[in-house]
This record gives structure tokens, sequence and C-alpha cells, in this order.
């Protein structure tokens, strides 16, 4: 008999060799029907796979992160099946489960794919999901799995294997597929019951773009075809909110390909909304004693030798700017945290000043593939709400709570109010990945989960997902359309401090090393921004909208009057301006709801005669008329909402 300790502590016993799925069904049948994976010991594992020790058991469906991650793989697996049904000879590439659905990248020779042969794609998978065939796990030598796929001639699988140790290679077959795979995957093929075949994209493989350009088909499957439906309806309206599109139509940002692909242009009103989400958390932390800084937006390579981002971030990174003397090289800053431990280190410190709380907004730069690009949200320059907060071992806690609370608070004000939290540690299988003393990591580990308990805050726990040199808190915001994106982080870090020899002057009178907290509330201000638009529609809070209003003359003769409104609402920092465009009204009007203009102010003759304003609320329709007073006191209930 084995022992099983389920997730809220219960233990039960099992036969020796018993799967998660034969455990779900001594629960309950109903579980085991919607049972797609587990959790064993730590390590996810198929729901069939015999359990032969004493275990830790998480059973998983379609409504958690794992059950999703293994249906959409298994589905990637489903696919690729179909398309070498109906295109022999194909070579593949990787498959994997994505946030919402899966890709694979494909070698079909010359085959150029079509809307056309995704429909024939999706047809067949449904055909195949319909035999209920089941996915056969089977450990492999690497000479047996390099001998297969050189059968197949697929120098893609055969690359890939050079990476992987004898031992630890495994194949997965269903159906008439078998492909190199660490699973986990669903039991069978026939809860697979509705398929979409999304688009079509291409990507050079393993992301080089000096190797071959590879075909990505996206695809996303469910168990239910009502569940596809209210997807499709979910991607429509992403693609209304697609923040490329509407930061388009409210000229707040671009790119030129002559400036360079993934180097984001601030337009005036984008401009207008960043500075004002800058100066709100300005002032936030001038009332927490940070001390805002500016540094270089280069750094001599040695400064990230020293801190390890050059070791862990160099191949992201530009290439180092070689100066007219010899050996002499920097780097475009990958990082902010490196030029604050200078600033730190350039004078001694005694404990009564610390905390010390340094701030910047600083532009640092990464240089991700072209493929990776995406409008705001993956960039190559992007400026981090950056702080670093040095202090004693005993006032980590505080600190952090602090930084929580202002966290939680800028999450508010901008109208995200579904949020989590995931505490990410550091994987102790592969010790490699970190720098630092296992001492270390285990104090700023248990720092951040007391903090989080202390108030509360829902969070998860996730190994593997830490920063190279600390553990660190990420949080989880959920948008209008329930996506989930991450947000803010901040990191305790035992390790730069030592890497830098950073000290303090104790109480004792002997030096001491200070700890350093990183925190981001906005992350960067451009992901922010796309991940803003698309939360709001471009409808923004009204304190940030860079114009608040806009004032329509019905006819040009009215403009001497619409210049007066403007200026009496002007003394209250009421943002607008006068259309004077010699266009119909009702172009007026509907060019100004494109550009998400909260409030259209229409002027005629009745609203000069009684000094008034007819006020239209953008997207909401008529509100009548009212006094010049009357708008300001409406404008304000609403802006201090």
């Amino acid at each position: 008999m084995i022992k099983i300790t389920f997730p809220d502590g219960a233990v039960r016993d099992y036969e020796k060799g018993s799967s998660a799925m034969e455990i779900a069904k001594s629960i309950s049948e109903g579980l085991a029907r919607n049972v797609l994976a587990a959790t064993v010991n730590g390590n996810q594992w198929d729901a069939n796979r015999p359990i032969n020790e004493d275990a830790t058991l998480s059973l998983h469906t379609m409504r958690d992160d794992v059950g999703k991650a293994t249906y959409w793989h298994s589905s990637a697996h489903l696919m690729a099946e179909a398309i070498e049904a109906l295109y022999p000879g194909t070579k593949f590439g990787i498959g994997p489960a994505i946030e919402n659905g899966f890709y694979y990248d494909i070698d079909t020779g010359d085959k150029t794919f079509t809307p056309a042969d995704l429909e024939k794609i999706e047809v067949k998978m449904i055909e195949i999901a319909r035999e209920k065939n089941t996915f056969e796990r089977k450990e492999v030598s690497k000479a047996d799995a390099i001998s297969f796929f050189k059968e197949k001639d697929d120098e893609y699988k055969l690359e890939l294997l050079e990476d992987l140790e004898d031992g630890s290679i495994s194949f997965y077959t269903q159906g008439n597929f078998t492909d190199l795979c660490r699973g986990p995957h669903i039991p069978d093929t026939s809860t697979i019951k509705s398929v979409k075949l999304l688009n079509i994209a291409g990507a050079y493989w393993r992301g080089d773009e000096t190797r071959k350009q590879m075909t990505r088909i996206y695809g996303i499957t469910f168990p239910k075809q009502k569940e596809l439906k209210e997807y499709l309806v979910l991607l429509e309206e992403a693609k209304k909110r697609d923040h490329r599109k509407i930061g388009a139509e409210m000229e707040l940002f671009m790119f030129s390909e002559k400036v360079g692909s993934g180097l984001p242009i601030w337009l005036p009103k984008g401009t207008q909304i960043r500075e004002r989400l800058q100066n709100f958390l300005r002032a936030e932390q001038e009332k927490r004693g940070y001390q805002m800084v500016a540094t270089p937006h280069i750094g001599h390579k040695n400064l990230y030798v020293t801190s390890g981002h050059y070791e862990k971030y160099g191949e992201d990174s530009f290439q180092p700017i070689k100066t007219p003397r010899e050996g002499e090289e920097f780097l475009l800053k990958p990082m902010n945290c490196p030029h604050h431990c200078e600033i730190y280190g350039h004078r001694p410190h005694s404990y009564k000043e610390l905390p010390l709380r340094i701030g910047e907004f600083g532009t640092v730069y990464r240089y991700e593939q072209s493929g990776e690009l995406h409008g705001l949200s993956r960039v190559r320059g992007f400026t981090q709400d950056d702080a670093h907060i040095f202090c004693t071992p005993d006032q980590v806690k505080d600190e952090f709570l602090d930084v929580l609370d202002l966290t939680t608070k800028v999450i508010a004000r901008l109208g995200f109010k579904n949020f989590t939290a995931q505490i990410s540690l550091r994987d102790p299988n592969k010790p490699e990945k970190y720098i630092g003393s296992d001492e270390n990591w285990e104090s700023a580990q248990r720092a951040i989960i007391e903090a989080v308990e202390s108030v509360g805050l829902e969070a998860t726990q996730v190994e593997g997902e830490a920063a190279f040199y600390g553990p660190k808190l990420d949080f989880m915001i959920k948008d209008a359309l329930g996506r989930s994106w991450q947000l803010g982080t901040i990191q305790v870090d035992y390790i730069l401090p030592e890497r830098f020899e950073l000290e303090y002057i104790g109480a004792d009178n002997e030096k001491h090393r200070p700890v350093m907290i990183h925190r981001a509330p906005f992350g960067s201000m451009e992901r922010f921004m796309s991940i803003l638009i698309e939360h709001t529609a471009g409808k923004f809070p009204l304190w940030l909208m860079p114009e608040q209003y806009v004032l329509i003359p019905v006819d040009n003769k009215f403009l001497p009057y619409a210049e007066e409104v403007k200026q009496q609402l002007s003394t209250l920092d009421i943002r607008g301006f006068v259309d004077d465009r010699n266009e119909t009204i009702g172009k007026k009007i509907r060019d100004n709801e494109v550009k998400k203009i909260p409030f259209l102010l229409i002027i005629g003759e009745k609203e000069i005669a009684s000094k008034s304003v007819a006020v239209r609320r953008q997207a909401e329709g008529d509100l009548g008329v009212m006094s010049i007073q009357e708008f300001k006191e409406h404008f304000q209930a609403e802006a201090d909402k």
C-alpha cells in the first residue's frame, strides 16, 4: 500500500501502482470524468500513470491552469497527427500549450497553408478525436530516439534530442502519431470535441533569425461547442480592444522602421497619459520617503558582469558598444538595479539612515526577436517604474508590507478590481539556475510568504518562477475580458548587495550587508499602457484622459462662446479643446467618439442664450442641457470616483 496526501491534508491508503484516475474514481465518478492530469510530488503526471510510492497528489481539470495546459498541449499533438495524415512528410518543431490554446511549428517544404487548409485540419482533428485514442507514454533511450527521428528524416527533433540526457527521454503516442515529449497528456482524445484553428504565422526555428522560418499554426479546443462559441465572441471583443488599433485611433503612440522595430515613440496625447501615471506614482512615493534619481542609458560592461545580468541576459541584450579605447565596452542598460547599487555604494551608510528608498523611471533595453515584438506589450526599449529599497534584515517585512500597500493602491486607482498574487520561488531541483546561498534564499522566501499571509492577500506559490537572484511576488490582474496579466512585482534580494559589496555600519559599530528590495508597481510603462488600453477599451479613468471634453459649435459663428466656455473650464484644470473644423455636426460627433473623448459639449443658439452646453457622454448618449456650473459639478463628481 502507498499513502496519498491530498491538498487539504487528508491522507488515504491505496494499492501501489494506482493511478491518479483510479484515485479520482474512488472519490467520485463525476470527478474522474473531468480529470485531465495530476501533480504527483510536485511533478506533473499523466492521470493514467501508476504511482508507486507515497506521494502528495493534486488532480487537475479544465478549471485550473495545469489542466488547461495539459488539454491544449494534447490538442497540439492531435493537430500534428491530423497534419501528418493530410500532408505526409511534414516535419515538426515544437508544439506547446500557451495561455489560450496551443501552436505547433511545422515545416512542409514549399507548401503554403491557406484558411481552406485549416478547415481541412479541423475536420480531420475531430475525426481522429472521436477514435478515443489513448496517449501512451514510453521511456526511450537516446539512441533509439535518434534512430526513430532519423528514419522520419526530422532534423528538428534530432536537434532537440542533442540537448537531452540519456535516461530522461520519453515519447508519447496517440493513434498513428508519435512525438518526443515530457508530458503529461490527457487520458485520451475523446474529450476534444470542438476545434478552431485561429491563424497562421511565421516563426524562426528556435527563435533564431538566421535559421529557417517555419509555419506556426495557432489553435484552441474545448470539451464543449458552447465553450468554443463563447471564446470566439471574447476573441472578437479582444480584437476591438487591441491596444495597437486604439492607440492609433487616439494618437497615443507610434512606431517607425527608421527609428527601429520595437522602439515605441510616444505622441503628445500618449505622453500626457504617461506623465500623469508617473506623477501619480511619484506623489505616492514621496509620501513614503522615496528619493528620485536618474541614471544613464548605458553602462560599462563590467557593471553588468558584476551584477550577473550579463551572464543571464547577455544574449537578450543589444551587442556591446565598443569605444575607441581598446578593450572598453558599454551596454545599453538592460536593468536599473546595478546603477542603483552604485548609488548606494558611493558613500558609507549607518543603520540609522536605513531604509534608503531610491526610485527612477528608468528606460532599459532588451533585444527581443522581431517575431516576438507586439505593439507596446513586447518592445525593445521600455521604461520601468523602478525602485530599490536598501534596508536591514529586520526591516524587510515592514518594507515589503509598505510596498504591498503601495502596489494594491496603484492597481485599485487604475480600476483593476480583480487581482491575485503569485509568490515565485526557486526550483529546489535546479539550483544551478540561481545565485546565492541556501540560507539567504530560505530567509527571503520566508519574508515574502509571511508578509502576504499577514495582510490576507490571496496568493499561490509557484516553484521555478523566481528571478535568478531572489524570490518575488507578482500581481496577477484580470481585465474586463477576464484575461490574466502579470502586472506589478516585488522582489527580495540578498545577492546583489553581496556582489556589489554594499555595507552599512550597524548599532554594534560593525559592518553589515543590507537587503535589497526591487519593486515596480506598473512593471513597465509600455506594457502597462497596453493592458490599460485593452482593459478600458481606451476609455481611461477621467483623471487620466489627455482631452476630457470637446466643445462642438453647430456653426462657426458660435466659436467665441465656445472659447469663453473653454477658458472657464481651464481654470478648474478640466482639459479640452474646441472642434472648429468645417465639418457637419454629425461627423464631428462621430470623429470625437472614435477618439474616446469623454464629454462632447454641443453649442447652439439655445445654449448661448441660456449660458449652457448640451452634454453628451461618450458611449452613453445625451445627458441633457447643463449650465457651466452644473457641468463642472457633474464632471468633478465623476472624476472623484
